[in-house]
């Protein structure tokens, strides 16, 4: 997951591939709430791991549920409709999926409890589920605003002999809140039937829709009259249905139906993307944004469990829908707008102005940053696609949603970047998401690269790996692939000389390195440390000035140029592996300077050594280094020089985080 301040994604050009996606969070906590109040075990498969589910799974945890996770396997040990802990103060994030159920089912059983979020979930209208229960006999105060969280539960005297009237205009997990909640009053001695009714319009029906067809899997049949009547039999109880499978999310396909829609590559014999975990036997309602990803030209084909969907109509073919049925993947509909030939109009969608943010104004502002004209009214936006692209910095308001529908605008025509504020948002649902759309993905021209350059111990390493952490881009140290390939060829008993040349440099070509969370791997094995020597460094030196590995290690230097970026370390990169990189630095620092930060690294390591012999050597590698036949240490001409003799590690990285800013197109 990028935990960067913003991700800047190149523009893309097409997509071709298979995505895996992850478990519904709809159903992932539908299912958890359902498992806990039951009697007995259930196993959980597929379960989603994302910001909402471990506020559920923490949730229970605090009521006394038994809850054990492995990946994405849980375990729970429900309730059986009685409470272990009857305090408690449960702090719910910005997760809607757990803060009106547990609304709901804690009011229903009783207790002293206190429930909280951040501060958008207390923006979010809580008062029509509140009405409703306080209707029905339970005790909730507001403790901040009324009519909104954070709020406190108290014991519940029931009243269930009238129907319970609850508005379904403003969002429906208001009523599956209730239908989660009141089997628990229906189980009791002497209960009747218990009446739901539906005042207004019922909004986002799929969504209610997941939950009767779950709860019929937890040994509750609603029986619901025309979505305005909702009967729950009187002695209906939970029953662990003992293993249940969460199905990926279908709004979470909806992002790679629209990149199919826009992007898709079929050469070669591809078929466009496929998506595997969720298809045509989905309970989810937001399946059926294949349907309006048709209307709109996408050419889609599905099977019980994966979907295919490739560019057909181009541009794509501008509607004027009624989208209360996919509330949710609605929103990928209004940047596949961009991409239309004429005006759309999404309708029906007043549900997004209460969800994690304002929806409709968050997505009209944004769009147009991208320079789409915009109108948006009290239930729906109308988008005329942009005249002329404009890179955009794209706000993303602490919503998974927005961030996600921002990235499809990097296949703009223009050829234009994109930023993605606080990207780390996605974690809400879908923690890989980048990562899964840049599987799949080609760049228009190239990926941008950062070349560090510069003397030894000049501190370029740390440099690059601090910037290409705060960046979120992908790091290169090249210094290190030339240790990794002395010390490789060490344990093959390979002289570092021209006779031994063309064994390692076969062996270099197919170097298993990899480069994790600031170590170095070799064939699985943590080299860290054992390339760090001096001895090592030397050995590095010895290969470098072989042609032949030289030539091994270009391109597997190069392979390492992947979305959506690369910090490159070491010398040559940007005269020799990445001539044509963006920004390239070269680093200066004196010897006596170098000697000195080199000494205090192994005097840390318990490494007694002289300042004066670091500084023969270093000066002595410097001479050697610019002087040698195979590309001579140098800068390149267009590198910017930077001499951090003086400057702290912190102070480095700014300069350069900023000299990459002036290059990018952004309005700042």
């Amino acid at each position: 997951m990028f935990d960067t301040e913003f991700l800047d994604i190149p523009a893309l050009a097409a997509a071709s591939g298979t995505v895996r996606l992850p478990g519904s969070k709809s159903i992932s906590n539908r299912v958890l709430l359902l498992a806990a109040l039951c009697q007995g075990t259930t196993v959980v498969h597929d379960l989603l791991d994302s910001d909402d589910t471990r506020v559920m799974l923490q949730a229970l945890r605090q009521l006394g549920c038994g809850v054990a996770l492995e990946g994405t396997r849980a375990v729970i040990d429900g309730i059986g409709g009685q409470l272990p802990q009857r305090q408690a103060k449960l702090f719910l994030g910005n997760a809607g999926t757990a803060m009106r159920p547990l609304t709901a089912a804690l009011a229903v059983l009783g207790g002293d409890y206190e429930l909280s979020g951040i501060a958008r979930m207390h923006e979010r209208p809580i008062g029509d589920l509140v009405d409703a229960l306080r209707a029905l006999g339970c005790h909730i105060d507001y403790t901040g605003q009324p009519g909104f969280p954070p709020l406190h539960i108290g014991e519940p005297t029931l009243k269930l002999d009238a129907p319970v009237p609850v508005r379904g205009d403003v969002s429906s997990q208001f009523l599956t809140a209730l239908l989660l909640a009141l089997p628990l009053a229906a189980g009791r001695t002497g209960a009747s039937d218990i009446v739901i009714e539906v005042v207004g319009e019922l909004i986002s029906r799929p969504y209610v829709e997941i939950t009767l067809k779950l709860m019929a899997r937890f040994g509750i049949e609603v029986k619901r009259q025309d979505w305005q009547r909702f009967v729950i039999p009187a002695g209906s109880r939970y029953q662990s249905p003992g293993e249940i499978h969460v199905e990926a999310d279908a709004s979470s396909a909806s992002y790679f139906i629209a990149l199919g829609a826009i992007a898709s590559d079929t050469s070669g014999g591809q078929t466009g993307v496929r998506i595997e975990g969720v298809g045509q036997e989905s309970i989810q309602g937001d399946i059926r944004f294949v349907e309006a990803a048709a209307l709109m030209g996408a050419q889609a084909k599905s099977g019980p469990n994966w979907l295919e969907v490739s560019r057909g109509s181009w541009p794509l073919k501008a509607i004027d829908l009624d989208c209360n049925h996919i509330p949710d993947a609605a929103m990928t509909l209004a940047v596949m707008a961009l991409y239309a030939d004429g005006p759309s109009i999404l309708r029906n969608i007043a549900s997004w102005r209460v969800k994690e943010t304002d929806r409709i104004a968050a997505m009209a502002k944004e769009l147009r940053k991208l320079g789409a004209e915009v109108q948006e009214g009290p239930d729906f936006i109308r988008i005329t696609p942009p005249l002329a692209w404009r890179a955009a910095s794209l706000h993303t308001y602490d919503d998974h949603r927005m961030a996600m529908c921002g990235s499809l605008a990097a296949f703009n025509p223009a050829g234009l970047p994109v930023r993605i504020e606080d990207p780390k948002c996605v974690a809400k649902t879908f923690p890989e998401y980048f990562e899964t759309l840049f599987g799949v993905t080609r760049v228009a021209a190239s990926v941008p690269v950062i070349c560090i350059d510069g003397p030894t111990a000049s501190g370029k390493g740390t440099l690059a790996g601090e910037l290409a952490k705060r960046l979120g881009y992908h790091y290169l140290d090249s210094g290190a692939l030339y240790r990794l390939t002395a010390f490789a060829a060490r344990q093959q008993n390979f002289e570092l000389d021209a006779a031994h040349e063309a064994l390692i440099a076969d062996m270099a070509r197919k170097l298993p390195v990899r480069f994790e969370s600031g170590n170095i791997w070799l064939a699985g094995q943590d080299v860290t440390e054992a390339i760090r020597t001096e001895a090592a460094g030397m050995d590095a030196s010895r290969v470098s000035a072989l042609p032949g590995v030289r030539q091994a290690l270009l391109d597997l230097q190069r392979s390492f140029a992947r979305l959506p970026g690369l910090v490159a370390d070491g010398r040559d990169m940007g005269t020799v592996i990445f001539p044509q990189a963006p920004l390239k630095v070269y680093l200066t620092a004196d010897a006596a300077q170098r000697a000195e930060r080199r000494h205090k690294q192994l005097i840390s390591k318990g490494i007694e050594v002289k300042i004066s012999t670091l500084r023969a050597d270093l000066e002595a590698r410097d001479e050697q280094d610019k002087s040698r036949s195979a590309a001579p240490l140098k800068p390149a001409q267009d590198a910017l020089l930077l001499d951090n003799s003086s400057l702290t590690i912190e102070a480095s990285v700014n300069q350069v985080f900023d000299w990459w800013q002036a290059r990018q197109p952004f309005a700042t």
